[in-house]
């Protein structure tokens, strides 16, 4: 075996392409999408190598075209889940022994396939698949994805490097992080293929073997994952993927003797029936299950009277309505100061009608569609009783149309109760609720913001006056794991920005960051000492003479 202590390649953030008119990227990009509507696949699940079908199929639709099939994928059962876990198990001694240089050169290798020849193909993917623009596919599937799995594997040798500092003499202290005893649980949104590729592959990084779940709204892109994982050189069975229900993973997981930790992106329900029912389970598992999960959010934008108007709308715009409102980030509360509201109002509006909306093959368009008709259907109907409630002031937008894809406008409220529905529910949709404050009220506003969501992931404070960016920097301390000074409360970046929310929001393990990857180890301290005594007897015990 090799030896030697090796560094890793420093990491450093993807740079974003901008896809502009006449660029090598967009023209390939176009190609892709191209290719990619004009067959319709047929997708296996992948379990210990093996590419399985049941016959049993789904179609997968563009969520802005719900006529288009783009693809067909197996579902399993409960049988699938268990070949799953079989399969994990029957790989984690050969993985978890593998030399920790060659874990993290696969991860290194996805990477640069990411980065370079499957860019295009993994984009155009989560375009189709998620309704994503070009721009906001890049950042997700390209940038983010590639920068979790570099920076990842930096984390990881500096959590091996971490050693005890003090040895007393004849005696060399050691810690050894060990993967978890058994297998982890990755169960992903369908928001970002960013996410979906990272919950699995920070465990994976770490030793651990996976049974890996994606939302069925983004197998799409997930299936391209995969092929990049194989492509790479991730071992058969140390990542397997499933299309399963949760019910029916759960009912197969959760009953394991052998489960031995989640990584969750999702809804708070979801995760505290997960958590409540792993505890009712405890008894049955070799070892205590981690259980890592970032959740929703009710994500705050409060503006103080010394803010710029200018940069208060853009916040808002951006925040709110960049992929519809769909990122756990986005901005769905704001609080305005009444002297700001009028600029700030109008901006809005006029940004609102520059908007254009459809189909993410035209790269005009900045608003696409929402990703299923239930959620169109619940967004529609938040908006209708807000337009029928004469406390509400319809801003912009109010309409919606799903002829074609799953289409709700940009939409914006102003609201007279603080506590209104929309400003207190998770709407997941591109729906902005604003309520106006007297300017003399900051303190008491910020007791609002802090006290109206049981979330607590993301908020920003928008202020030129020092002190009032210090205070709302403390009061509001709670109120969000990822807090913005100036700036919306979206986009944070691997490597610059950890991510992750508590209270409702999850358990705030920070992903992006070394925080999270120390979830998917056990250290064990090892003390050797090279001349050991060999009498019991200590020294006080000597009779005086």
């Amino acid at each position: 075996m090799l030896k030697g202590f090796f560094n890793v390649p420093t990491p450093q953030n993807e740079p974003v392409l901008n896809y502009g008119p006449r660029s090598l990227e967009r023209a390939a990009l176009k190609t892709a999408l191209e290719e990619a509507r004009a067959k319709k696949i047929d997708i296996p699940m992948y379990i210990g190598g093996k590419e399985v079908k049941t016959g049993d199929t789904k179609e997968i639709r563009p969520p802005h075209d719900h006529q288009h099939i783009l693809a067909t994928f197996h579902e399993g059962d409960k049988s699938h889940v268990e070949a799953a876990i079989n399969a994990a198990l029957a790989a984690k001694e050969n993985w978890e022994n593998l030399p920790w240089e060659h874990r993290a050169a696969i991860f290194l290798k996805a990477a640069d396939l990411l980065a370079g020849p499957y860019r295009a193909r993994v984009n155009a993917a989560t375009m189709l698949g998620q309704s994503k623009n070009a721009y906001q596919a890049e950042i997700d599937s390209a940038c983010e994805l590639i920068d979790f799995l570099r920076f990842n594997v930096h984390y990881m040798t500096e959590i091996y490097q971490q050693q005890p500092p003090v040895n007393s003499k004849g005696v060399w202290n050691r810690v050894e992080q060990r993967p978890l005893e058994g297998f982890v649980f990755a169960l992903t949104p369908f928001n970002f293929t960013a996410i979906a590729g990272n919950l699995p592959t920070s465990a994976a990084m770490m030793g651990n073997v996976v049974v890996w779940k994606p939302a069925y709204t983004q197998i799409y892109a997930a299936n391209v994952l995969m092929q990049v994982f194989r492509e790479a050189g991730v071992p058969d069975g140390v990542i397997n993927l499933v299309y399963v229900s949760g019910p029916v993973a759960g009912d197969v997981i959760f009953n394991h003797p052998d489960f031995a930790g989640i990584h969750f992106t999702g809804s708070t329900p979801v995760f505290q029936g997960m958590w409540q029912t792993i505890g009712n389970n405890i008894h049955k598992y070799k070892t205590y299950p981690r259980i890592v999960g970032e959740t929703g959010g009710k994500d705050f934008v409060l503006a103080h009277a010394s803010a710029d108007a200018d940069v208060v709308s853009t916040a808002l715009v951006r925040g709110a309505f960049e992929y519809q409102g769909q990122k756990c980030s986005a901005a769905s509360r704001a609080y305005i100061p009444a002297s700001l509201w009028p600029a700030v109002k109008a901006n809005m509006q006029r940004d609102i009608a520059s908007f254009k909306m459809g189909p993410v093959e035209d790269f005009e368009n900045f608003i696409n569609a929402v990703i299923t008709e239930a959620s169109f259907d619940k967004l529609a109907k938040y908006i209708d009783d807000a337009k029928n409630d004469k406390e509400v002031e319809l801003v912009a937008g109010g309409n919606y149309d799903k002829t074609k894809g799953w289409f709700i406008e940009p939409t914006v409220l102003r609201v007279n109760d603080p506590f209104y529905v929309t400003m207190c529910s998770e709407l997941f949709g591109p729906v902005l609720t604003i309520y106006v404050y007297d300017d003399n009220k900051f303190d008491e506003i910020l007791d609002t913001v802090d006290k109206t969501s049981i979330y607590a992931l993301t908020g920003s404070i928008i202020a030129q006056d020092r002190y009032a960016i210090a205070k709302a920097t403390n009061r509001l301390r709670n109120a969000a794991g990822n807090f913005y000074i100036n700036d919306k409360p979206t986009g944070a970046v691997v490597g610059q920005q950890p991510f992750g929310g508590a209270r409702g929001s999850g358990t705030n393990d920070k992903a992006g960051s070394m925080i999270n990857l120390l979830r998917w180890v056990s250290p064990r301290t090892i003390k050797e000492t090279f001349d050991p005594p060999k009498d019991y007897r200590y020294p006080f015990l000597a009779k005086e003479v």
